[in-house]
């Protein structure tokens, strides 16, 4: 006799993304898992419990809707790397990328690598992303201080489409991270997963 469980949707993986150069892309390990609860629990998503973990360069990065880089420190994306990211996102991916804090300058160079005939762009409060499941008139919310300088999302517009959304000053992903990491408040945690939640919901209804 088949089971319920055989009609199941098959469940969507989402993955972090494994790169070289020496920055901590394994940082933040609670806070994939804990979106990923989120989503299913209040959006009514059938993600995989857990991400998968995937390289740059692997044909393995087209399996994936969505996927997400983080850490704190240098990127290096071979041409190949390169030339296979670009590939990805202009086929249909999407890349949410957030600084940790010291992100910044190395993820925007190698970016350039992948796509040279772009450049981030600030989305203005009325982009969709901020107007998913959950509403953010003013932007991305701040989790975490750290130069004092306001929240900002930046995107890469591919002839038409957000391909990248890249989250600065922000530290969203801290905000998905288990509570006592970094005892944030609740209110600040529930912000930063309803953000989260958002940016997974665009990606995939886009």
């Amino acid at each position: 006799m088949l089971s319920f469980q055989s009609f199941a949707p098959p469940q969507l993986k989402i993955a972090k993304l494994k790169y070289n150069g020496g920055g901590d892309w394994y940082a933040n390990k609670t806070s994939m898992p804990n979106l990923i609860a989120f989503c299913n629990n209040e959006l009514g998503l059938n993600l995989a419990p857990e991400e998968d973990i995937v390289e740059v360069g692997s044909a393995e990065l087209f399996n994936y809707p969505f996927i997400h880089l983080t850490g704190h420190g240098n990127i290096v994306f071979s041409d190949q790397e390169a030339k296979n990211l670009r590939n990805y996102l202009i086929s249909g991916g999407f890349l949410h990328a957030d600084d940790n804090y010291g992100l910044d300058k190395f993820f925007r160079r190698e970016m350039k690598k992948v796509f040279p005939e772009l450049s981030f762009v600030e989305l203005p409060f009325n982009h969709p992303i901020y107007h998913q499941a959950y509403q953010f008139p003013n932007g991305l919310p701040k989790v975490h201080e750290h130069d004092g300088k306001a929240p900002q999302g930046f995107g890469l517009i591919y002839e038409g489409r957000l391909v990248c959304f890249f989250t600065y000053e922000c530290d969203l992903g801290n905000g998905w991270e288990d509570r006592e990491i970094y005892n944030d408040p609740e209110a600040t945690r529930q912000k930063a997963l309803q953000m989260g939640a958002n940016i997974i919901k665009y990606a995939f209804t886009k």
